[in-house]
C-alpha cells in the first residue's frame, strides 16, 4: 500500500498531466466527474496531511491554458474558476448556507447555462473591441484577438459604452458546425474530433489564420470584469439586461430565484431543456444575485464562495450491439468500433461507439448481440459503459480480436509495448489510401486536390503501393480518372512534382512514422539535417533530443529498420525529392544569415502569419524554437510582443521586426 506521500505526489502528477492534455493541448482522456474526483481525493489527502502541502497552489490551481506562441497579457481583475458539484444534497447545503449568511434581509440566486467551452475575456476602449485573452492560469492570459474577432456575433463597437470595459464569456462551437466539421473528416478519412469544446479550445489557438477563419465559432457573454468608471451594477440581472442592450449575444436561459428550492426547480428545468440547446450544455451555473452580498461572502483563491456549478449526470440509454467493426488508420493502426442499433442519446441519434482497442472489449466483457449501457462522455463521445449480464443470451460468445483478424483477412500484430493491432500486410488498400491521403494533406506534402475519391482510384485502377508510386505517374495516367480532364489531370500532375521542393520535415511528417507528428518532425528534420542522418540514428541517438521520448525512438528505428521503407526512401532520391534540410534551388543557402540560426517568433505581423514566418525560416535553413534563451539566435518581435520579447531584451539577444526579417529572407 502506497505511503501518504508517495499517493500525494501520484495525485499530483496525475492531475498535471490532466490538467496539461485539458487545457493546453484541449485533448483530455478523462470526463469532467472524472478529473473532480481525482481533485477531491487530493485536497481530501491533503487536509488529512498538511505537512505534504508544498505550497498553497498545489491546492489551489485554476488551471493554466497558455501555450507557446502567444502573448501574454494581464487580467485587470483574476479570472478564478467555479467549485463543482455533482450532487443534489450538496447544492442544497450550499444554497442553505447562502440563506443563513443573509437570513435577515432578501435573497436571490441566478440560474443559468453552464455552457462547455473555452473563456475569454473581452476588452473594450470607448466603445471599440480591442482585444481578447483566455482565462490563462486566472492572472494573465493568451491574447487570441485575431481569432475572436472572426466570430460574427462579437460587437465590434458599442454604444455608450464605458470608456473602459472587460466582458467575460464562453467560446464555443454549435454542434451542427462540429458535425460539419466530422463529416469533412469522415469524407477524407481522418479520424473525427472528439467533441466541440476541444476543437473550439484548438481553433482560438490556431496560430495559422486562413485554417482559423474556416471554422465558425460562436460566442456568449455573461459577465462584466474590471470597468472605467466603476461598475454601476447592483445586481448579475442588471448586467444580463444591459449586456442584452449593448447587443452581445447572451444567454438564451436565465432565471432569479427567491430560494434555494426554486433554484433547484430551475436547475430541474435547464436539464430537460438542454438536450435541445445548439450549443453544448454541461451544467448550470448558481450565483448570488446582488453584488453587495457577493462581496460580502467573497473568495477562495480559485473561487468566488457566492456561486457554484452544479454538473449534469450523462445522460444514459440501453440499447443492441449488433456488430464490431474494425476501423483501419494511415499507420496501420486498428481501432474496434461498436455498431449500436440507433438511439437518441443527449439530443442526437447514435448508431456508433468506439471500443478504444482489444484490452477494453476484453475488460468490459463486450460480445456482439449484448444489451449495452452508453452514455456520451462530455456529451458528445459515445461509449460503452457495461454490459447487461441479465440480457446475455446462452449462445453468446467472446469477442476474439485475433481470430476476427483472420476471419476478414487481414494480416496484423499487436504492439508489443501497448494495446493496439497494426497491419502488417503492405497490399491492404484502405491502409494504402489512408496513407497516400496523410502523405498529400496540407500538414504533410500539402499536395494540391489529392483528396479521398483519387486516392480511391490511384489503389485500384494503379494499384498504387507507396508514396512515391506518385511520381511515377503521368498527365495520361490521370485522365484515365473519373471526371478527369486536361485541366485537372495537368494541376494534379503539376502539383505532385511541385512537392518534391517541399521541406524535409514536411516529407518525415507525410511518410507516416507511428507516433511521429508535425512538431517532433520539424525537430527531427532540423536536429538531423538529412532523411540519411535520421535514418541512421540509434534509439539512444534520439532518446537524447528534447521531446522525443523512449515509445517514439523505437517506432522512428522500426519504421527505418523495415526494408520496404527503405526502398521507398531510395526511390524518393532517384525522383528527386529534398531529402535534406538544404531544399533544391536554394544554392546559396550556405550563405543565408539565418542558415542554422535559432530563432523564436512572437507577437503579430502584417504580411504574414506566425507558420508562414516559421516557413520562410525554415527554408533559409534556420530552427524555429518555442522559448528565449542564451541559445537564442533572434527573437522576430511583431506588434503585441509580450514577455518573450522582455526576456530576449533582458538577455541581450538581437531583436528583429518584419521589415528586418524580410531583409534577411531576401538577401
Amino acid at each position: 500500500m502506497a505511503s501518504p506521500s508517495e499517493e500525494y505526489n501520484r495525485l499530483k502528477a496525475l492531475l498535471k498531466y490532466h490538467d496539461d492534455l485539458y487545457y493546453k493541448k484541449a485533448a483530455p482522456e478523462i470526463d469532467d466527474s472524472s478529473y473532480d474526483r481525482l481533485k477531491r481525493a487530493f485536497e481530501d489527502l491533503s487536509e488529512q496531511h498538511p505537512n505534504l502541502n508544498e505550497s498553497q497552489s498545489d491546492l489551489f490551481s485554476v488551471g493554466d491554458d497558455r501555450v507557446e506562441g502567444f502573448v501574454t497579457v494581464a487580467h485587470k481583475i483574476p479570472m478564478l474558476s467555479l467549485d463543482n458539484t455533482y450532487n443534489k444534497d450538496e447544492f442544497i447545503a450550499f444554497g442553505k448556507r447562502l440563506e443563513k449568511a443573509f437570513s435577515d434581509t432578501t435573497l436571490q440566486m441566478t440560474v443559468e447555462p453552464k455552457i462547455d467551452g473555452v473563456a475569454v475575456n473581452i476588452t473594450y476602449e470607448n466603445g471599440q473591441f480591442i482585444r481578447a485573452v483566455t482565462r490563462g492560469n486566472g492572472t494573465e492570459g493568451d491574447d487570441i484577438t485575431q481569432n475572436v474577432a472572426l466570430i460574427s456575433e462579437l460587437p465590434k463597437q458599442l454604444i455608450k459604452a464605458p470608456s473602459f470595459m472587460e466582458v467575460r464569456g464562453e467560446i464555443y462551437m454549435r454542434h451542427d458546425e462540429f458535425e460539419r466539421i466530422n463529416a469533412l473528416r469522415a469524407a477524407d478519412h481522418l479520424e473525427p474530433y472528439k467533441n466541440p469544446r476541444n476543437l473550439a479550445a484548438g481553433t482560438v489557438k490556431l496560430l495559422d489564420f486562413d485554417e482559423a477563419k474556416k471554422r465558425r465559432l460562436n460566442l456568449v457573454v455573461y459577465s462584466v470584469g474590471y470597468f472605467e468608471p466603476a461598475n454601476q451594477f447592483n445586481s448579475q440581472s442588471i448586467v444580463q439586461s444591459k449586456l442584452f442592450d449593448w447587443n452581445f449575444p447572451v444567454l438564451e436561459k436565465f432565471w432569479v430565484a427567491n430560494n434555494t428550492e426554486e433554484a433547484w426547480s430551475f436547475i430541474e428545468t435547464l436539464d430537460q431543456l438542454r438536450h435541445n440547446f445548439a450549443y453544448p450544455t454541461d451544467g448550470a451555473v448558481i450565483k448570488v444575485n446582488d453584488f453587495t452580498q457577493q462581496k460580502q461572502l467573497g473568495f477562495t483563491s480559485k473561487a468566488p464562495k457566492f456561486a457554484i456549478a452544479y454538473k449534469f449526470e450523462a445522460e444514459q440509454v440501453e440499447t443492441k450491439l449488433k456488430d464490431i467493426q474494425l476501423q483501419i488508420g494511415r499507420t496501420g493502426a486498428i481501432t474496434p468500433v461498436a455498431i449500436l442499433e440507433p438511439i437518441q442519446l443527449a439530443g442526437t441519434t447514435v448508431s456508433r461507439a468506439t471500443l478504444h482497442n482489444e484490452d477494453e472489449i476484453r475488460r468490459k466483457d463486450i460480445r456482439i448481440g449484448d444489451t449495452v449501457l452508453v452514455q456520451k462522455a462530455g456529451e458528445i463521445i459515445p461509449q460503452i459503459l457495461s454490459v447487461n449480464l441479465n440480457e446475455r443470451t446462452d449462445d453468446s460468445e467472446t469477442f476474439d480480436f485475433s481470430q476476427h483478424l483472420k476471419s476478414l483477412n487481414i494480416e496484423a500484430e499487436r504492439d508489443a509495448s501497448g494495446a493496439t493491432w497494426r497491419i502488417t500486410s503492405t497490399n491492404d488498400p484502405i491502409q494504402r489510401q489512408r496513407a497516400l491521403l496523410h502523405f498529400a494533406s496540407r500538414p504533410a506534402m500539402d499536395i494540391e486536390n489529392l483528396g479521398t475519391a483519387i486516392t480511391e482510384q490511384l489503389v485500384s485502377h494503379f494499384n498504387v503501393q507507396t508514396p512515391a508510386d506518385l511520381y511515377t505517374l503521368t498527365i495520361n495516367d490521370f485522365l484515365k480518372l473519373e471526371k478527369f480532364k486536361e485541366k485537372s489531370a495537368h494541376n494534379l500532375y503539376t502539383a505532385i512534382q511541385a512537392s518534391k521542393e517541399q521541406a524535409l520535415w514536411r516529407l518525415i511528417h507525410g511518410i507516416g512514422i507511428p507516433n511521429v507528428g508535425k512538431q517532433a518532425a520539424k525537430d527531427l528534420a532540423s536536429h538531423f539535417k538529412s532523411l540519411e542522418n535520421l535514418s541512421q540514428a540509434s534509439v539512444p541517438d534520439l532518446i537524447q533530443m528534447d521531446g522525443i521520448g523512449a515509445t517514439m525512438a523505437e517506432s522512428i528505428r522500426a519504421w527505418f529498420n523495415n526494408s520496404d521503407n527503405q526502398a521507398m526512401i531510395e526511390r524518393f532520391k532517384a525522383y528527386g525529392l529534398n531529402l535534406s534540410n538544404d531544399p533544391k534551388g536554394q544554392t546559396g543557402l550556405a550563405h543565408s544569415a539565418l542558415n542554422q540560426k535559432t530563432i523564436v517568433i512572437t507577437g503579430k505581423f502584417e504580411s504574414m502569419t506566425r507558420e508562414q514566418a516559421s516557413e520562410q525560416i525554415e527554408k533559409a535553413g534556420g530552427r524555429v524554437s518555442s522559448s528565449v534563451s542564451s541559445k537564442t539566435d533572434f527573437v522576430l518581435a511583431g506588434e503585441s510582443a509580450g514577455s518573450k520579447l522582455t526576456k530576449a531584451q533582458a538577455l541581450g539577444v538581437p531583436i528583429l521586426d518584419e521589415s528586418a526579417f524580410k531583409a534577411m529572407i531576401e538577401s
